[in-house]
Protein backbone atom coordinates (compact mmCIF):
# COMPACT_ATOMS: atom_id res chain seq x y z
CA UNK A 1 0.00 0.00 0.00
CA UNK A 2 2.48 2.13 0.66
CA UNK A 3 4.48 1.60 -2.99
CA UNK A 4 1.25 2.31 -4.47
CA UNK A 5 0.78 5.77 -2.64
CA UNK A 6 4.19 6.73 -4.15
CA UNK A 7 3.29 5.88 -7.39
CA UNK A 8 0.32 7.50 -7.50
CA UNK A 9 1.99 10.47 -6.16
CA UNK A 10 4.78 10.17 -8.68
CA UNK A 11 1.95 10.17 -11.53
CA UNK A 12 0.24 13.26 -10.10
CA UNK A 13 3.58 15.02 -10.47
CA UNK A 14 4.54 13.99 -13.96
CA UNK A 15 0.58 15.08 -14.60
CA UNK A 16 1.38 18.56 -13.06
CA UNK A 17 4.96 19.21 -14.85
CA UNK A 18 3.24 17.82 -18.41
CA UNK A 19 0.68 20.98 -17.67
CA UNK A 20 2.94 23.32 -16.61
CA UNK A 21 5.20 22.89 -19.81
CA UNK A 22 1.96 22.93 -21.85
CA UNK A 23 0.71 26.26 -21.32
CA UNK A 24 2.02 29.09 -22.95
CA UNK A 25 2.53 32.82 -20.74
CA UNK A 26 0.21 32.26 -18.49
CA UNK A 27 1.64 31.91 -14.73
CA UNK A 28 2.99 29.05 -13.57
CA UNK A 29 4.03 28.14 -10.25
CA UNK A 30 7.80 29.42 -8.86
CA UNK A 31 10.63 27.09 -9.21
CA UNK A 32 10.94 24.91 -5.58
CA UNK A 33 6.82 25.37 -5.01
CA UNK A 34 5.69 22.68 -2.99
CA UNK A 35 2.62 21.15 -3.15
CA UNK A 36 -0.31 22.87 -0.96
CA UNK A 37 -0.64 21.14 2.68
CA UNK A 38 -4.62 20.68 1.93
CA UNK A 39 -3.71 18.52 -1.57
CA UNK A 40 -1.49 16.53 -0.31
CA UNK A 41 -3.95 15.66 2.82
CA UNK A 42 -6.88 15.46 0.26
CA UNK A 43 -4.50 12.85 -1.67
CA UNK A 44 -3.95 10.71 1.86
CA UNK A 45 -6.93 10.62 2.82
CA UNK A 46 -8.22 9.21 -0.48
CA UNK A 47 -5.73 6.30 0.05
CA UNK A 48 -7.08 5.79 3.76
CA UNK A 49 -9.63 2.81 4.48
CA UNK A 50 -11.10 2.69 8.13
CA UNK A 51 -11.00 -0.27 9.67
CA UNK A 52 -13.75 -0.54 12.40
CA UNK A 53 -14.10 -3.40 14.54
CA UNK A 54 -16.27 -4.19 17.29
CA UNK A 55 -16.76 -6.65 20.17
CA UNK A 56 -19.59 -9.58 19.30
CA UNK A 57 -22.49 -8.67 20.24
CA UNK A 58 -25.38 -7.17 18.32
CA UNK A 59 -25.47 -3.92 20.38
CA UNK A 60 -21.88 -3.10 19.69
CA UNK A 61 -22.39 -4.11 16.07
CA UNK A 62 -25.46 -1.78 15.89
CA UNK A 63 -22.98 0.91 17.07
CA UNK A 64 -20.41 0.21 14.85
CA UNK A 65 -22.33 0.31 11.30
CA UNK A 66 -23.81 3.57 12.44
CA UNK A 67 -20.49 5.03 12.79
CA UNK A 68 -19.34 3.29 9.82
CA UNK A 69 -22.41 4.80 7.48
CA UNK A 70 -21.69 8.22 9.49
CA UNK A 71 -18.35 8.11 8.41
CA UNK A 72 -18.87 6.90 4.36
CA UNK A 73 -21.89 9.91 4.70
CA UNK A 74 -18.85 12.32 5.13
CA UNK A 75 -16.53 10.75 2.14
CA UNK A 76 -14.52 8.32 4.29
CA UNK A 77 -14.22 4.61 3.15
CA UNK A 78 -14.95 1.97 5.39
CA UNK A 79 -13.83 -1.62 5.96
CA UNK A 80 -16.05 -3.77 8.06
CA UNK A 81 -14.00 -6.70 8.66
CA UNK A 82 -13.69 -6.14 12.19
CA UNK A 83 -17.14 -6.05 13.09
CA UNK A 84 -18.17 -8.90 15.94
CA UNK A 85 -14.61 -10.55 15.80
CA UNK A 86 -14.47 -10.88 19.46
CA UNK A 87 -14.63 -9.76 23.12
CA UNK A 88 -12.23 -7.14 24.60
CA UNK A 89 -9.40 -9.50 24.59
CA UNK A 90 -9.89 -9.90 21.63
CA UNK A 91 -10.23 -5.67 20.28
CA UNK A 92 -8.16 -4.36 22.62
CA UNK A 93 -5.47 -6.16 21.01
CA UNK A 94 -6.54 -5.58 17.00
CA UNK A 95 -6.68 -1.79 18.03
CA UNK A 96 -3.53 -1.91 19.70
CA UNK A 97 -1.74 -3.25 17.03
CA UNK A 98 -3.61 -1.63 13.69
CA UNK A 99 -5.62 -4.57 12.75
CA UNK A 100 -8.57 -2.22 13.65
CA UNK A 101 -8.48 1.43 13.37
CA UNK A 102 -11.79 2.69 15.16
CA UNK A 103 -14.31 0.63 17.66
CA UNK A 104 -16.97 1.64 19.98
CA UNK A 105 -15.80 1.02 23.55
CA UNK A 106 -17.91 0.86 27.31
CA UNK A 107 -15.72 3.25 29.02
CA UNK A 108 -15.80 2.21 32.03
CA UNK A 109 -15.63 -1.14 31.35
CA UNK A 110 -12.85 -0.09 28.91
CA UNK A 111 -10.87 1.87 31.85
CA UNK A 112 -10.91 -1.40 33.97
CA UNK A 113 -9.68 -3.36 31.04
CA UNK A 114 -6.63 -1.16 31.47
CA UNK A 115 -6.23 -1.61 34.86
CA UNK A 116 -7.99 1.85 35.96
CA UNK A 117 -10.59 1.82 38.59
CA UNK A 118 -13.76 2.96 36.96
CA UNK A 119 -17.41 4.22 38.96
CA UNK A 120 -20.25 6.30 37.91
CA UNK A 121 -18.83 9.57 37.05
CA UNK A 122 -19.01 9.20 32.66
CA UNK A 123 -16.67 11.93 32.67
CA UNK A 124 -14.05 10.46 34.82
CA UNK A 125 -14.69 7.11 33.15
CA UNK A 126 -13.53 8.76 29.91
CA UNK A 127 -10.37 10.63 31.39
CA UNK A 128 -9.44 7.74 33.35
CA UNK A 129 -9.84 6.00 29.73
CA UNK A 130 -7.90 8.61 27.99
CA UNK A 131 -4.97 8.76 30.31
CA UNK A 132 -4.80 4.84 29.84
CA UNK A 133 -4.43 4.87 26.11
CA UNK A 134 -2.37 7.54 25.31
CA UNK A 135 0.74 5.56 25.12
CA UNK A 136 -0.95 2.44 23.93
CA UNK A 137 -0.80 1.18 20.63
CA UNK A 138 1.39 4.71 19.48
CA UNK A 139 -1.76 6.19 20.98
CA UNK A 140 -5.29 5.87 20.96
CA UNK A 141 -7.94 8.74 21.47
CA UNK A 142 -11.35 8.78 23.26
CA UNK A 143 -13.57 10.67 21.54
CA UNK A 144 -17.13 11.63 22.92
CA UNK A 145 -19.23 9.35 25.22
CA UNK A 146 -22.71 8.97 23.77
CA UNK A 147 -25.63 10.47 26.80
CA UNK A 148 -26.35 6.44 26.48
CA UNK A 149 -25.03 3.67 28.35
CA UNK A 150 -25.09 -0.26 28.91
CA UNK A 151 -23.95 -1.66 32.48
CA UNK A 152 -23.83 -5.39 33.25
CA UNK A 153 -26.44 -6.58 34.54
CA UNK A 154 -27.38 -10.00 36.62
CA UNK A 155 -30.98 -11.15 35.55
CA UNK A 156 -32.97 -13.86 36.66
CA UNK A 157 -36.54 -15.19 35.74
CA UNK A 158 -39.50 -13.86 37.46
CA UNK A 159 -40.18 -17.27 39.62
CA UNK A 160 -36.74 -17.81 40.35
CA UNK A 161 -36.67 -13.90 41.93
CA UNK A 162 -40.41 -14.99 43.92
CA UNK A 163 -38.82 -18.37 44.81
CA UNK A 164 -36.09 -17.25 46.17
CA UNK A 165 -37.11 -13.80 47.19
CA UNK A 166 -34.30 -11.76 44.99
CA UNK A 167 -34.31 -8.74 44.88
CA UNK A 168 -30.60 -7.60 44.64
CA UNK A 169 -27.24 -8.95 44.45
CA UNK A 170 -26.97 -8.78 48.03
CA UNK A 171 -30.17 -11.43 48.52
CA UNK A 172 -27.83 -13.88 46.20
CA UNK A 173 -25.66 -14.56 48.92
CA UNK A 174 -27.31 -17.09 50.82
CA UNK A 175 -28.45 -18.81 47.42
CA UNK A 176 -25.76 -18.68 44.91
CA UNK A 177 -24.96 -22.03 45.07
CA UNK A 178 -29.21 -23.04 44.74
CA UNK A 179 -29.14 -21.77 41.45
CA UNK A 180 -27.19 -22.25 38.29
CA UNK A 181 -25.21 -19.27 36.58
CA UNK A 182 -24.39 -18.23 33.23
CA UNK A 183 -21.23 -15.64 33.25
CA UNK A 184 -19.23 -13.74 30.36
CA UNK A 185 -16.38 -16.16 29.34
CA UNK A 186 -13.97 -13.25 30.44
CA UNK A 187 -15.78 -13.07 34.16
CA UNK A 188 -12.62 -15.13 35.72
CA UNK A 189 -10.31 -12.23 35.05
CA UNK A 190 -12.71 -9.16 34.15
CA UNK A 191 -12.18 -7.38 37.37
CA UNK A 192 -16.12 -6.19 37.24
CA UNK A 193 -17.50 -9.61 37.36
CA UNK A 194 -15.62 -12.37 39.51
CA UNK A 195 -13.47 -9.70 41.88
CA UNK A 196 -16.47 -7.59 42.16
CA UNK A 197 -18.83 -10.47 43.08
CA UNK A 198 -16.56 -12.07 45.01
CA UNK A 199 -15.26 -8.73 46.99
CA UNK A 200 -19.09 -6.96 47.24
CA UNK A 201 -21.16 -9.61 47.53
CA UNK A 202 -19.10 -12.68 48.59
CA UNK A 203 -20.16 -14.70 45.43
CA UNK A 204 -18.60 -17.65 43.85
CA UNK A 205 -20.76 -19.93 42.80
CA UNK A 206 -19.92 -23.55 41.78
CA UNK A 207 -22.43 -24.29 39.02
CA UNK A 208 -21.28 -21.42 36.09
CA UNK A 209 -21.63 -22.20 32.20
CA UNK A 210 -19.27 -19.27 30.68
CA UNK A 211 -20.68 -17.93 27.49
CA UNK A 212 -20.30 -14.80 25.55
CA UNK A 213 -21.50 -11.54 27.11
CA UNK A 214 -24.99 -10.47 26.19
CA UNK A 215 -24.67 -13.04 23.57
CA UNK A 216 -27.99 -14.71 22.21
CA UNK A 217 -26.55 -17.86 24.01
CA UNK A 218 -26.91 -16.51 26.86
CA UNK A 219 -30.37 -15.30 26.59
CA UNK A 220 -31.41 -18.34 25.44
CA UNK A 221 -29.77 -20.52 28.39
CA UNK A 222 -32.10 -18.60 30.27
CA UNK A 223 -34.89 -18.40 28.56
CA UNK A 224 -34.38 -22.64 28.28
CA UNK A 225 -34.00 -22.92 32.41
CA UNK A 226 -30.69 -23.98 31.45
CA UNK A 227 -29.62 -21.72 34.07
CA UNK A 228 -31.11 -19.43 36.62
CA UNK A 229 -28.78 -16.19 36.70
CA UNK A 230 -27.76 -14.95 33.36
CA UNK A 231 -24.84 -11.92 32.28
CA UNK A 232 -26.79 -9.82 30.28
CA UNK A 233 -26.63 -5.97 29.33
CA UNK A 234 -28.67 -3.86 31.13
CA UNK A 235 -30.30 -2.92 27.92
CA UNK A 236 -30.81 -6.40 26.32
CA UNK A 237 -33.76 -6.49 25.02
CA UNK A 238 -35.25 -9.65 26.00
CA UNK A 239 -35.09 -8.49 29.46
CA UNK A 240 -38.47 -6.86 28.92
CA UNK A 241 -39.62 -8.90 26.22
CA UNK A 242 -39.46 -12.14 28.94
CA UNK A 243 -40.50 -10.33 32.02
CA UNK A 244 -37.11 -11.06 33.36
CA UNK A 245 -35.88 -9.42 36.70
CA UNK A 246 -32.76 -6.83 36.75
CA UNK A 247 -30.93 -8.14 40.28
CA UNK A 248 -30.19 -4.44 41.21
CA UNK A 249 -26.37 -3.81 42.29
CA UNK A 250 -26.85 -2.25 45.46
CA UNK A 251 -23.33 -2.31 46.25
CA UNK A 252 -22.80 -0.08 42.87
CA UNK A 253 -20.01 -2.30 41.44
CA UNK A 254 -20.65 -1.83 38.12
CA UNK A 255 -19.40 1.60 36.38
CA UNK A 256 -21.01 4.22 34.22
CA UNK A 257 -20.50 2.44 30.43
CA UNK A 258 -21.82 5.21 28.23
CA UNK A 259 -20.30 4.20 24.58
CA UNK A 260 -17.13 6.19 23.13
CA UNK A 261 -15.43 5.48 19.62
CA UNK A 262 -11.85 5.15 20.52
CA UNK A 263 -9.69 5.86 17.11
CA UNK A 264 -5.87 5.26 16.69
CA UNK A 265 -3.78 8.46 16.23
CA UNK A 266 -2.38 7.23 13.40
CA UNK A 267 -5.19 6.74 11.86
CA UNK A 268 -6.44 11.32 12.53
CA UNK A 269 -3.27 11.34 11.06
CA UNK A 270 -3.85 10.20 7.83
CA UNK A 271 -7.24 11.74 7.44
CA UNK A 272 -9.12 15.07 8.14
CA UNK A 273 -9.14 14.80 11.97
CA UNK A 274 -11.26 17.49 12.70
CA UNK A 275 -13.84 16.07 9.72
CA UNK A 276 -13.77 12.52 11.21
CA UNK A 277 -14.16 13.75 15.19
CA UNK A 278 -17.41 15.93 14.19
CA UNK A 279 -18.88 13.19 12.30
CA UNK A 280 -18.85 10.58 14.79
CA UNK A 281 -19.38 12.77 18.11
CA UNK A 282 -22.12 14.62 16.53
CA UNK A 283 -23.89 10.90 15.84
CA UNK A 284 -22.79 9.95 19.23
CA UNK A 285 -24.51 13.30 20.98
CA UNK A 286 -27.84 11.83 19.55
CA UNK A 287 -27.83 8.79 21.05
CA UNK A 288 -29.22 8.29 24.59
CA UNK A 289 -30.35 4.42 26.37
CA UNK A 290 -33.80 4.60 25.53
CA UNK A 291 -32.33 4.72 21.57
CA UNK A 292 -29.42 2.33 22.23
CA UNK A 293 -31.90 -0.19 23.62
CA UNK A 294 -34.17 0.24 20.32
CA UNK A 295 -31.53 -0.25 18.07
CA UNK A 296 -30.39 -3.45 19.95
CA UNK A 297 -33.92 -4.53 20.26
CA UNK A 298 -34.37 -4.00 16.28
CA UNK A 299 -31.36 -6.18 15.57
CA UNK A 300 -31.77 -8.84 18.31
CA UNK A 301 -35.54 -9.29 18.96
CA UNK A 302 -37.15 -7.53 15.03
CA UNK A 303 -33.71 -9.40 13.15
CA UNK A 304 -33.95 -6.39 11.29
CA UNK A 305 -30.46 -6.11 9.30
CA UNK A 306 -27.75 -3.84 11.15
CA UNK A 307 -27.33 -1.87 7.85
CA UNK A 308 -30.88 -1.46 7.59
CA UNK A 309 -31.29 -0.28 10.92
CA UNK A 310 -28.61 1.95 11.09
CA UNK A 311 -29.45 3.74 7.69
CA UNK A 312 -32.92 4.34 9.36
CA UNK A 313 -31.74 6.18 12.49
CA UNK A 314 -29.02 8.30 10.56
CA UNK A 315 -32.05 9.24 7.98
CA UNK A 316 -34.20 10.20 11.10
CA UNK A 317 -31.95 12.32 12.68
CA UNK A 318 -30.43 14.35 9.71
CA UNK A 319 -27.17 12.21 9.31
CA UNK A 320 -27.79 10.55 5.71
CA UNK A 321 -30.63 11.03 3.04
Amino acid sequence: MRMFRKVALGASALALALSACSTGGGSSASPGATTPASTTAATQAADVTIKIGSDDFDEAKVVAEIYAQALEAQGFKVDRTGFGIGGRKVTAPALESGQIDLKPEYIGSGLAFYGGTSGNSSDANRTGLQAKLTSVGGGITVLDYMPGQDTNAFVVRKETADQFSLTNMSSVGPHQNDLKWALATDCPTNPLCAAALQSAYGLAPTDVTYLGACSGPMAAALLQKTVDVAELCSTGPEITTNGWVVLADDKQTQPADNIAPLVRNDLLAKVDKDKLEKALNDVSAKIDTKTLAQLYYDVAINHKDLADVAKAWLTANGFAS
